[in-house]
């Protein structure tokens, strides 16, 4: 988020949870992107901010509580709560269990974490998009110059082509379809004393468990049984490109953006032998 956001953010986080009764003396940042993922002392809380107009919050309460329920790994709405979306100055503010990192996670414990965390998934019931509607959006992001104004011409061409190829793999793929994270990145996957844990429920979709691993480190799938391996080489392609588009998003806070977004473009342009 901008400074000025931040702040605002900041603020309606803080007092927010003190009137719910939670103790807020020190505040935290633990992630800045499109939302602000905040720690609270000494009630050690996790609080999430977002604009409203993002529209998400009540969907990932939803989806994480549910999991939550049949014990799948991740970090479930703060029980202290009533798990519910507290709208403050256009922000968004929902409340989070914290699970501390305390170490790296293991291809072996990563896989057996997707493994669970997919099983629920199965479980959950929710209006979710379809993993190409993210295509679709990213396809329009790279096709209004207005939207992506530093995309050169032929770094343009490359992430359309990529895109466009995906799209009548992952359009009919209906019998190898669930519920997904959406971005099961190392970022998403914390390392805790309980073990694995998964948060940010932002991008949940529909699609293959294929586009779930190809977010994972390359030595996961090999502890998942029943992947795809074109599916998922396919997957990791597309996962690149749409992690790259994202980066050249005239409004995009991701920092260091446009950096990663042209070693994205290199990368893609390896993998896919793209001039």
């Amino acid at each position: 988020m901008e400074a000025t956001t931040s702040a605002v953010a900041v603020a309606a986080a803080t007092s927010t949870a003190s009137g719910l009764g939670l103790a807020v003396e020190r505040v935290v940042l633990l992630h800045d992107a499109n939302a602000l993922t905040l720690r609270l002392l000494p009630c050690d809380v996790v609080a999430r901010v977002a604009p409203v107009a993002h529209g998400t919050a009540a969907f990932q309460l939803d989806v994480a509580g549910q999991l939550a329920a049949v014990g799948a790994p991740v970090a479930a709405p703060d029980p202290r709560v009533e798990p519910r979306v507290h709208t403050r100055d256009g922000l968004d503010v929902t409340f989070w269990t914290h699970h501390a990192a305390v170490a790296d996670v293991s291809p072996a414990a990563c896989a057996d974490a997707l493994q669970r965390l997919h099983a629920g998934l199965r479980s959950v019931r929710v209006a979710a998009p379809h993993v190409t509607d993210r295509l679709d959006e990213a396809r329009n992001l790279v096709a209004d110059r207005t939207l992506s104004p530093e995309l050169g011409e032929a770094d343009r061409d490359l992430l359309a082509a990529v895109l466009d190829a995906a799209r009548p793999l992952l359009g009919g793929l209906a019998g190898r379809e669930q519920l997904l994270h959406g971005e099961p990145h190392p970022g998403n996957v914390l390392g805790t004393a309980a073990g694995p844990v998964v948060v940010d429920w932002e991008t949940c979709c529909r699609g293959p468990v294929e586009f779930d691993l190809a977010h994972a480190p390359a030595e996961v799938a090999a502890h998942y049984p029943g992947a795809d391996p074109e599916l998922l080489r396919r997957c990791r392609t597309l996962a690149l490109a749409l992690a790259t588009t994202w980066r050249w998003d005239r409004h995009d806070t991701f920092p260091d953006g446009r950096r990663a977004g042209r070693t994205g473009l290199d990368r893609l342009r390896e993998t896919t032998g793209g001039a």
